[in-house]
Formats: structure tokens, sequence, C-alpha cells
């Protein structure tokens, strides 16, 4: 049944938040939008408190803590068997759908996979498009995008819609007309340069990352000015400490718990192999308002032949923790050192506070791909508990519970002219980007996972701008060499412990979200979009898809009712071969031999699908 002792917190939210909105869009269209140290601070606590709207989604991640949460519970466990579709809307895209809408009032935002379309839909109106704006297309992007030409999602801020695109173009949009007030640039695909994840903005900054580790790209972080578009500060994931925003002595090197030595970066490279050094930046951004640190990962190391590079590789693989104001690092935590397996760290860090040791102790929690579930203080770093959670982990004897470095088992390490066999989980991960979700009423997170492994042979290779830069073989195949390729498992990363798991066909590359009624929703490769219980795992509700299911469910509320939507749009890595029309098993990085069977469960197709339940059932 519904909390009858929550809804007045909602209204009160809606009345003033509701009241707020339309003011930040009317100071956005009449160009009022100097910034000074003042409207930072306002910009920054007018989105934190939209955030906590539950009626709205206004951050990809639904807040800065990422936790893709919401209390709504009009739709419960109770009822969710009721489910249909409200409303639904082609993309006109055939690519896959990685990113999720926002809700801003009365106004839908969301953008496609390339040619990276933005729509705007008002909720009053949903069969008519308000506006759309078509970002301007290069056609040098597309053949550098390594796992599909995916985008996930925009931003929104200060009554502009901020969007990314595949080549690089930052947009910020008046979220009332579609019209360009600024424009930036972030990449540039002929060096292999892409962009893909979605923007964060903290306060006066337009927080974006780049993509391209498979194209010997050195990662970085880019802050764009929010109401200019101009560059305010870039820190990069290697390189000399001035590039990567270090201070000897000050910067915290989270695994030791100690200040890093000058030049920690260049150190653990060879030579000048750290200006190819990858750890790219394409996965999910988080924030803490009250510490003032910007959360995010770095992706693989170039190449992905580890003989080419010998050493630690800082800092691919890595949690960095920075200040957003001016993009130096409060501290830094390395979880693959010289990977051999493409583990990229670049999965979503979900802000919480967890009850340790007796003590209250704010948190960032991380699912990485190399299957370990790390929980970090996330002041400094430190490392409070690490755990697989899946059991068929093998690359790594164990994980030191102080510092994080991993034991590697010697058997699972990968080298030049080896094919290593049955290495888990494969370079997919036990999770790649695709998010979790908390809820902190059953203190569980809810995590689409992979059950995957793989053979990997590795060789030398020769970097030219614009061309891959891998330097390796790899054949992906179901855990145990099954026919179970994901699960959806309810984890608890201080025990370890897994409540309960929905094993699935193929890997669960769709986010998740859970909600105060009880329910977690997720969907799944082949297509079904499923309600979950989110004490037992009990599927409650499914829905046959048009296409496979790679977007992130979200949940708002209009004209009192509440609505559940997400992207039906089969792609990016775990579907690389029918986006691409690719047959041989190794081709796609490996991935296409995984899920040769797909195609006959799904085709390609992008659509947004609106969910709601019936009045009779909506009032109850």
């Amino acid at each position: 049944m519904r909390d009858k002792r929550k809804p007045w917190r909602y209204l009160v939210a809606a009345g003033v938040l509701g009241a707020a909105l339309p003011l930040a869009a009317a100071a956005a269209q009449s160009g009022n939008m100097q910034s000074n140290a003042g409207n930072q601070a306002a910009n920054n606590n007018l989105l934190a408190q939209f955030s906590k709207n539950p009626n709205s989604w206004v951050m990809p991640g639904k807040n800065y803590s990422v936790n893709r949460y919401s209390p709504l519970d009009q739709i419960n466990a109770h009822n969710v068997q009721h489910l249909k579709v409200a409303w639904e809307r082609s993309t006109a895209t055939t690519r896959g759908l990685e990113g999720q809408p926002l809700v801003v009032g009365d106004m839908m935002y969301y953008e496609t996979a390339y040619p990276n379309d933005i729509y705007a839909i008002n909720l009053n109106d949903p069969h008519r498009i308000a506006w759309k704006f078509e970002p301007p297309k290069d056609k040098n992007a597309p053949p550098v995008a390594c796992c599909d030409v995916v985008n996930r999602g925009p931003a929104y801020a200060d009554g502009m819609v901020i969007a990314d695109t595949l080549s690089g173009g930052v947009f910020a949009l008046n979220g009332q007309t579609g019209k360009v007030v600024w424009k930036a640039n972030n990449a540039d695909p002929k060096k292999g340069q892409t962009v893909t994840g979605a923007p964060l903005v903290i306060k006066n900054h337009v927080i974006v990352g780049v993509s391209g580790g498979e194209f010997g790209v050195r990662g970085y972080v880019t802050s764009f000015d929010l109401h200019t578009g101009k560059e305010q500060w870039r820190a990069y994931s290697e390189g000399p400490d001035k590039d990567i925003k270090f201070v000897p002595g000050k910067t915290i090197n989270a695994n030791l718990q100690k200040p890093v030595e000058k030049n920690s970066s260049l150190q653990s490279w060879k030579g000048d192999q750290w200006k190819l050094g990858g750890g790219t930046t394409w996965g999910w951004y988080s924030y803490d308002p009250k510490l003032n640190l910007l959360y995010y990962g770095s992706g693989n190391p170039g190449t992905w032949n580890p003989s080419q590079r010998p050493g630690d590789n800082k800092w691919s693989m890595t949690i960095f923790a920075r200040n957003p104001d001016t993009g130096k690092a409060k501290w830094a935590f390395q979880m693959t050192p010289h990977d051999g397996w493409d583990y990229d760290g670049v999965n979503e860090m979900v802000l919480t506070t967890m009850n340790v040791d007796g003590k209250k102790v704010p948190t960032l929690t991380h699912f990485d791909r190399n299957g370990y579930a790390y929980v970090l203080n996330r002041k400094d770093g430190k490392l409070i508990s690490v755990h697989k959670y899946d059991p068929t982990v093998n690359w790594a004897k164990s994980i030191n519970p102080k510092t994080g470095v991993p034991t590697v088992n010697p058997s699972k390490m990968t080298k030049a002219g080896k094919n290593v066999k049955d290495i888990c989980p494969a370079s997919q991960g036990d999770k790649d980007e695709q998010p979790s979700s908390y809820d902190p009423k059953t203190g569980l997170f809810y995590v689409p996972t992979n059950h995957i492994c793989m053979n990997y042979q590795a060789f030398n290779v020769k970097y030219k701008a614009g061309f891959p830069y891998v330097g390796a073989v790899v054949s992906m195949y179901p855990a145990n060499h099954g026919d179970t390729r994901g699960r959806l498992i309810a984890f608890d990363p201080l025990t370890g412990n897994t409540k309960w798991a929905v094993n699935d066909k193929f890997q669960d590359w769709s986010g998740v979200l859970s909600t105060g009624g009880n329910v977690v929703f997720y969907g799944t490769l082949d297509g079904w979009f499923r309600a979950v219980d989110a004490k037992t795992g009990q599927i409650l509700y499914q829905f046959q898809a048009p296409s496979g299911i790679i977007g992130n469910p979200i949940t708002f509320m209009h004209n009192g009712r509440q609505y559940v939507a997400v992207f039906s749009g089969v792609g990016g890595w775990a579907a690389i071969g029918m986006a691409e029309g690719l047959k041989k098993g190794t081709a796609g990085l490996g991935a296409v031999g995984l899920t040769s069977s797909l195609d006959s469960y799904t085709q390609l197709g992008g659509s947004l699908l609106v969910f709601e339940l019936p009045k009779q059932y909506a009032s109850n």
C-alpha cells in the first residue's frame, strides 16, 4: 500500500520547485546568465533542490549521488502487474540507446544515439514534438567509436539543456526553444577521440569526459563555463603533475593513504608511453556538495597488450576525487594496476552514508569491471571493504583489504604471444557502464551484471592517430560455458552478500531504477522490460519491448500520475555484432560470438516507452 505519511513532502517540493523551474528557464531565455561566485552557489543549490523533487528527473543519475532511486510509490509491488504503455515515440535511429530522458517540470528532454538529435516533449501534449535540435554531423566520428555510436543522455541547468555529441561537440540549448546558447568542443575524431558519456553540471561548471581508449587517446576531463562554454580547466589521467592536476605532498594516493610523490604517473610508465596511455573518462560522474568533490573513474591503459607498457600505468583504472572549481585532485585510488584484461574503471560512483563499525561514514560504492565491489570513504579514498560480486572472478587471487592492491593470479595474466584461457570476467567485465541503483529503504544495491569469461591473446601493435590501438584478440563466452550471460543481483557491498539474483540469457546491459514502491525496474538485452520485487527478486511484471533494452529507466509524476520511462534500442558493446553487422566471433573486441544468437530474439530499432497504471489502480 502507498505510504500515507509521505505525500505532503511531495506537494511541498512540487509547489516550491514547480515555481522555480519556469523562473530559471525565463532567466536563461532573457540572457540573465552572468556568472559570479554567488550565482555559482545559487545554481548549485537550485539544481540540488530540483533533484530532490521526486516528481522530476533532472540529472542523468537522478541526483548528485547517482543512486537512481525515487521515493515515488503510486506504482508499487502490489499493483505493478497492471502496468501498461501510456505512449511511445520512435527515436528515428537504429543504434544502441544507452541513456535516459530528463523530466523538468512539464518538459521531457532526451538525446538519441548518433546523429545525437535532442528532443523536447511537453508532457501535456506528449504526441507532439515541442522542439528538436539536430547538431552538425561529423563523418569522422562513427568509424572511431569502438563500441557503438551511443550517448548516455543530456544534463539540465539554469533553463538550459546541456548535450554532448559523438564528435565532441558540447551544446547548451535554451530549454524552451531549443536554440543554441553556446557551443564548445571536447574531442577530435581524427585523433580517435569521441564523446559518449553524459555531462554533469556542478555550480558554474559543465563536466565532460572523453572516449577513445582503444585508439591511443590519453584520457581527460574538461570543465566548461555553464553560461559561456569557455574552457575552465582540463585534467588528464596520465602525465606530469601539471597535466593531471596532482599536488605532490597534498594529493593523496588513496591506496597507501599517503601523499603522492612528484610525477607519480610518469614514474609508472616506460618512456613516453603515457602519451598514448588511455585512461579515458566516458563513464558516470558524481558530486558531494558538502565536500565539494567530483568523483569519476578512468578506463583502460593503451594498448590492451600489457607487455608493451610495463609498470602500474598510473592513473588509468583509477577513481579520482577532484575539486570541481580547480580540477585539482584530492585523492586517487587505482583498482587494476598494469591492466591486462581491459577492466575499465569508469562505472558509476554511488554516494551514500553507511554504518561502519557503529559510525556513520560518507561512502562511495563502485562496482568495477574487474568483478569487485569497492566501498571507500569518499573524504580520503580509504578502502572500507572490497568483495567479489560475481562468484566466477579468477583474474586475481585476492584484493588487499587495506590497500586495494590485487594479488594477480599468474595463470590469468595476459602477455604478448600467449592465448590465456578461461579468464573471468571477460573484458566487458562483470558489469560495464550499465548503472546500478541504491535503495535506502532496503540498504541494498540492485546491480545489472554480466556473467561472462574469455580467452585473451595479446600482440604487439603500433600507434597511428585515428586507427585502432588494441593489440589483443579476445573471445568471450558465458561463464562456466553455460547459458546465463547476465544477472540482476541485490547486493550488500559491506558484507559481500548477494540476497537474490535473477538469471538472464544475455548480459544485463540496462540500468536499474529502484523506487519507494518496493519495485526494481530494469531491461534485458533480448527486450524484456521488467518490474521486480525489491525484497525477493520475484518478477512482478514484464513487457516485450520492440527492441533490446540497454537504456536506463526513470520515473516521474505528471498531473497526479506516476510514469516510468525507458529507451528500447539494442546495441552498445553488448550487441555490437547486430549494430555493426559483424559475424566473426572475435570481432567487436571479442563480443560478437557472445551474442551470436541475439538476433533470434530481438532486432534493431529505437523507441522511447512510457508506462503508467490504469486510472483505477493509480488511485489506490
